[in-house]
């Protein structure tokens, strides 16, 4: 055999590719384990033992609800991990952790104990870029209305959320949009600064 090459028996299963996943986690009211930041801790414990292996955690962030007004300030924090699973499969596993997390989602923006969305994974554009640009473009009084039915990725807001852009600065600086080519830094620096300083490290 040369170098650089493996040979594989007949039904042996090959290595799978793995992909980084940028997961935010939020957090705005008690769960059955703790206070909002105890909550997202263990958010991301639970998300060491679902998906992979976490290379980075960010600071954890206080931020107020979105939209306005709408419940109390949240605990907010990104990591950054590898997975072999399909975005399918990460996001099964996002809702469950969720659920074991006392989510409901009976009202879209509501007060949660935990919010787990998957903001990317590797390049994957989904389900593609004609309809990622129709839902990134969505304005916001149709975004509070309608809900995609197809998973979206990247998540079509990362560019607008001052709360997901802060702490995912943290954990991969270099990170570029697929469908816009725009890194982090550059979707930072075109939000308002007003925005930007809502989003707090906590102690």
């Amino acid at each position: 055999m040369s170098q650089g090459t493996e040979t594989y028996k007949t039904g042996e299963k090959l290595p799978q590719i793995r992909s980084i996943a940028l997961i935010a986690l939020g957090s705005n009211t008690s769960s059955p384990l703790g206070d909002p930041t105890e909550t997202v801790r263990k958010g991301v414990l639970a998300l060491v033992e679902s998906l992979g292996v976490i290379r980075r955690v960010s600071k954890y962030y206080r931020t107020p609800a979105f939209p306005a007004g709408n419940g109390p300030d949240f605990v907010n924090a990104v990591v950054c991990l590898e997975t072999d699973l399909p975005p399918e499969d990460v996001i099964s596993r996002l809702h469950e952790i969720e659920a074991e997390m006392g989510r409901s989602r009976k009202t879209r923006w509501a007060p949660r104990t935990l919010d787990l969305d998957l903001i990317a994974l590797g390049n994957h554009v989904l389900p593609d870029a004609d309809t990622h640009r129709i839902w990134r473009d969505l304005p916001l009084d149709q975004q509070m209305e309608r809900a995609p039915e197809l998973l979206i990725l990247p998540h079509p807001r990362v560019q607008e959320r001052a709360f997901v852009l802060v702490p995912l600065a943290d954990v991969a600086p270099g990170w570029v949009h697929p469908a816009t080519g725009r890194s982090v830094k550059e979707m930072l620096a075109a939000l308002p600064d007003a925005a930007k300083q809502e989003v707090v490290a906590l102690e």
